[in-house]
């Protein structure tokens, strides 16, 4: 009988991949839903095999049995709201959440718990010297709760590790790319580059990785990777004018000409902030995201690629992936 893993957050961006790929090697899946899947355009189609339950992570009430009889648990459901900053729904999910799934695999005594957290709980580098695991945090300098309630996450599974011997290995991704950003969320950068609203480039840059890499890894955690050890699962290191000039020319487009200068955005950011207090409504940018925009978050994926057997796919090719999938979805 195949092995039965949980997946947190099914629904999501990464959440279809995962599902998908668990199928793929073998695995029965009993995907957690926040809501029933109603046939929309962009939601995952799975197959009768996937066991499909209902239940919020914010309220453990309704997820009480969810990993009953399951071998693991893959939890990647997570709130990636950036915009306000500060955000009390953010600590609800991505903290209170995790500590809610926990306690099932605890409960569940589950055999392996893969956490999918995120690159930037890590100190972000150079472009010649990215940014590794052993790289403390240097996030908290954003004021943003992303990033502050991802590295409260992660602590609390390394304490899970420590004290109860939970067999957990955690996973943090970068910026994915790639189909199925059904909201749209990191994907939106690829419609906005299409659609010309992108003014300018800031003075930053990130790493970039194709969604069904991270999906590969994140399962292959389930059997390989050493308990209780963290995995950057990462690939190209690009600044935004570079990345620009990538994503722009695999969709056909002219890339953003001009640089954005980082004074210029700060002030910026500062009056949409003010326009948000005054109308109750977030602006398309904060401070923070300008902040963040300005700075380099490069990272090295080596200890993943050895230890997960991470896939390195071309960044074109999770642009021209997500390209096809936004247009056979008619997002374009």
């Amino acid at each position: 009988m195949a092995q039965r893993v949980l997946v947190t957050g099914a629904g999501g961006f990464l959440g279809r991949h995962l599902v998908q790929q668990l199928l793929h090697q073998g695995y029965a899946v009993r995907a957690l839903l926040h809501r029933p899947l109603t046939g929309a355009v962009g939601e995952p189609d799975f197959p009768a095999s996937v066991e499909c339950v209902l239940g919020d992570i914010c309220r453990p009430e309704t997820v009480a049995h969810a990993a009953d009889g399951c071998w693991g648990i893959i939890h990647a459901a997570a709130l990636a709201q950036v915009n306000p900053a500060r955000n009390p729904a953010v600590w609800a999910v991505n903290h209170g959440g995790t500590a809610t799934v926990l306690q099932l695999a605890r409960q569940a005594a589950v055999q392996r718990f893969v956490y999918v957290g995120t690159a930037n709980v890590f100190g972000f580098g150079t472009l010649t010297r990215p940014g590794n695991e052993t790289h403390p945090f240097a996030g908290q300098c954003y004021g943003l709760d992303y990033m502050d309630s991802k590295r409260a996450a992660t602590e609390l599974v390394e304490r899970a590790v420590r004290e109860w011997q939970l067999p957990a290995v955690l996973v943090h991704p970068t910026f994915m790319l790639g189909p199925g950003d059904a909201k749209p969320t990191s994907n939106a950068l690829v419609l906005e580059l299409l659609r010309g609203t992108v003014p300018g480039y800031p003075a930053g840059g990130k790493n970039y990785v194709h969604v069904q890499d991270v999906a590969v890894a994140a399962v292959n955690a389930l059997t390989q990777g050493r308990v209780g050890e963290s995995y950057v699962l990462g690939h190209q290191n690009l600044t935004y004018r570079d990345a620009f000039r990538l994503i722009a020319g695999v969709l056909g487009v002219l890339p953003p000409r001009w640089p954005i200068p980082t004074s210029l955005a700060r002030l910026y950011g500062t009056a949409t902030l003010l326009g948000a207090r005054l109308t109750g409504r977030p602006g398309r940018l904060n401070p923070a995201m300008v902040a963040v925009a300005a700075d380099g978050h490069y990272f090295d994926a080596a200890k993943a690629r050895a230890e997960l057997s991470l896939p390195q796919t071309p960044i074109a090719q999770a642009v021209a992936d997500a390209y096809d999938w936004f247009k056979m979805h008619r997002y374009v």
